[in-house]
């Protein structure tokens, strides 16, 4: 038997990721998105691929002409599967992510219609001829011929200012479309002809980014059920409404509308008398966990089912056959699992064990998952009541049949408050303990997330074990997944509870011989770098040898150029001009005059999460303070590393970091 090896950054980029599944109306076959990755050319490319639920079958690629073939989902018919992709058809090519339908069975995909503004996200209608789609059109424009005529002016424009007077125009790392909303439209995949259904009315859908769990149809095709922000000024924390709209009228209904509750993510049951929805109670508490909740038609009202279930459902939520159950994603503990959530009894249970599921689809008893873990990729599985279990493909087993991984271990601390707090523990291949290893702390952000039982490509705690070092990841108060008491204790005093959870994990690691005390280091992207250079200022010097900063908050009065900055009062506990010294308190940079561990920073230009001057302030006080420090600065990437040739570069610099300051 060939001897198996670590896994290295190259290895990384080699796995082939799926996407996440939807099954055919017969549960016969799922499609999903595959993508692939090319180092050499650093180019990303999707295709679909077909994957058979009767044993025996192998899975198919479906599409083969397009560059990022993408949000596959079956029509209701079974006859035809429609994805978003750009392509070159006809002689014209895409300039916008267009519709195109394809038979199961294979041949030549077809765009629907050319939409000038674009889709971004899509559903079927139950008649399997029509689709609901979404698309950002200019409001005063009326007709397709209008739009198109705006959209052609505007890419030919000369000017490259945006001007805008909205509360939220950017998110991530784009720009809102400027003077743009996102409308529903109805495409009719046979005459080709599209309808803007919010046309000349004030309804739009949310403006981050509107997906496929903003919106839904139903079951009888007459209607459909929607989210949207009500208040005037569209902002990130605004509570957003539920409404219907009748298809034959145009007439819109409010179904549940409260200054204090953010709706989202509707869905109907088999017979359009019930939508289960999310349902969030901002107004008592802005970190308080979204909710399952059902309106009723005959009613007229609605109500939360899970008020006593500590934990949070995630979009989407799919009915069970018999109109009886709600599935959906959930965390705990620190993995995601798909559950059942029973409307009688109102409890849940777990029907798929993560890792962590990503994406799931559901007909009849048939249930398709697609779920990773910190030892392997994204698989697609089948489950059936009564069976094990079974894989549907096996695109990276030969690429992981010659790797070698390291062992995890869950261990329990006691942190902040005599709390006890979670964490994960990642070996090298070949650990031995009686052998000096050094240990590093990967930091997750959010900081209201966790370090899950995941394979994260960005932070592959895999490949960080795999350089030799034993990497330790603490979820701290503030982390999802452990309880809404958890998760709120952080409010108002950030850094506090979560710098006494990570020293007790480095404490944990420090009781071992096998750790080597000289080579300690502290790594954090996001909130994980607002930790490390809080760290850098309270932490005293030769307790960690190193930290590495990625995206890292610095200076909470400058974070108000991010996107987000809606959100600061309410976490911080005021404005920065109402209460200065409290903000001061929580900010890294009010304590630069104690730092003195060296320091690797990095940023990318397009994060407008936390916007790159706050990593090259940090990275320049380091240097006015003579602390050793360097920084990797790139002017095309966002939050994330997502380029294979950066990725590369990225896990250089920083195992290249570590190594270098073992003391």
């Amino acid at each position: 038997m060939a001897r198996r090896r670590p896994i290295t950054v190259e290895d990384l980029w080699k796995i082939e990721r799926l996407g996440t599944p939807s099954l055919a109306p017969d549960g016969h076959a799922a499609v999903c998105t595959l993508t692939r990755h090319s180092m050499a050319d650093n180019t990303t490319r999707s295709a679909l691929w077909l994957l058979p639920t009767a044993a025996g079958e192998a899975p198919r690629q479906l599409t083969q002409c397009g560059q990022k073939d993408g949000q596959a989902r079956w029509s209701p018919r079974g006859d035809l599967i429609a994805f978003v992709a750009k392509r070159e058809q006809e002689g014209e090519k895409d300039e916008t992510l267009q519709l195109y339908l394809i038979a199961p069975d294979g041949g030549e995909a077809r765009r629907a219609a050319t939409v000038a503004t674009g889709v971004e996200a899509f559903r079927w209608f139950p008649d399997g001829r029509r689709i609901a789609f979404v698309s950002w059109v200019w409001p005063g424009e009326k007709g397709a011929k209008a739009q198109a005529k705006r959209h052609k002016a505007w890419k030919e424009r000369k000017e490259t200012g945006y001007a805008t007077s909205e509360a939220q125009y950017r998110h991530w790392d784009h720009f809102v479309p400027q003077d743009r909303v996102a409308h529903l439209h109805v495409l009719d995949t046979r005459s080709g002809k599209v309808t803007d259904l919010f046309e000349g009315t004030r309804f739009e859908l949310e403006r981050m980014e509107p997906d496929a769990n903003c919106f839904d149809v139903s079951p009888d095709g007459r209607r459909i059920a929607f989210a949207f922000d009500p208040a005037p000024e569209k902002r990130l924390d605004n509570c957003q409404a539920l409404a219907e709209i009748e298809l034959k009228s145009g007439k819109v209904h409010v179904l549940a509308d409260d200054a204090g509750w953010n709706f989202g993510a509707p869905r109907y049951d088999a017979t359009g008398a019930r939508i289960a929805m999310l349902a969030r109670h901002r107004g008592l508490r802005h970190t308080l966990p979204d909710r399952l909740a059902l309106w009723k038609r005959d009613e007229r009202r609605w109500q939360v089912l899970s008020e006593h279930w500590d934990h949070e459902p995630h979009a989407p939520l799919l009915w069970s056959a018999a109109g009886d159950a709600v599935f959906f994603t959930a965390e705990r503990r620190a993995r995601t699992h798909a559950w059942r959530f029973d409307l009688a009894s109102q409890e849940a249970t777990v029907v798929v064990e993560g890792g962590t599921v990503h994406g799931f689809d559901l007909v009849g008893d048939t249930l398709v998952s697609v779920a990773d873990a910190m030892d392997h990729p994204a698989r697609a599985s089948l489950h059936r009541a009564g069976e094990s279990p079974q894989r549907l493909e096996a695109f990276n087993d030969e690429l992981f049949a010659g790797l070698a991984f390291g062992r995890t271990e869950e261990v329990a601390l006691r942190g902040a408050r005599g709390d006890e707090v979670q964490m994960w523990v990642v070996y090298p291949p070949g650990f031995d303990p009686k052998k000096r290893w050094p240990v590093m702390h990967s930091i997750h952000g959010g900081p209201h997330a966790a370090s899950s039982d995941t394979f994260h490509y960005r932070w592959n705690n895999q490949l960080f074990a795999a350089s030799g070092h034993v990497v330790a990841c603490v979820n701290y108060h503030g982390s999802s997944g452990f309880g809404h008491e958890f998760l709120d204790a952080i409010t108002h005093h950030w850094g506090e509870f979560e710098l006494q959870d990570v020293e007790a994990g480095t404490d944990w690691l420090l009781k071992h011989r096998w750790a080597d005390p000289k080579r300690v280091y502290a790594t954090g992207g996001s909130y994980g770098g607002f930790m490390v250079a809080w760290m850098n200022g309270h932490v005293p010097p030769g307790r960690y040898a190193a930290y590495v900063c990625h995206a890292g908050c610095f200076d909470w009065t400058a974070m108000f150029a991010d996107d987000a900055y809606t959100w600061h009062a309410q976490e911080l506990g005021g404005w920065y001009w109402e209460a200065p010294e409290k903000i001061r308190a929580q900010s890294p940079h009010a304590f630069a005059a104690a730092m003195r561990t060296p320091t690797l920073v990095i940023h990318g230009q397009l994060d407008y999460r936390v916007p790159d001057a706050q990593g090259l302030a940090y990275y320049n006080t380091l240097k006015a303070l003579g602390v050793d420090a360097r920084l990797l600065w790139f002017p095309d990437e966002n939050h994330w590393i997502l380029k294979p040739q950066n990725s590369r570069l990225w896990y250089g610099e920083f195992l290249g970091w570590l190594k270098r300051h073992a003391r």
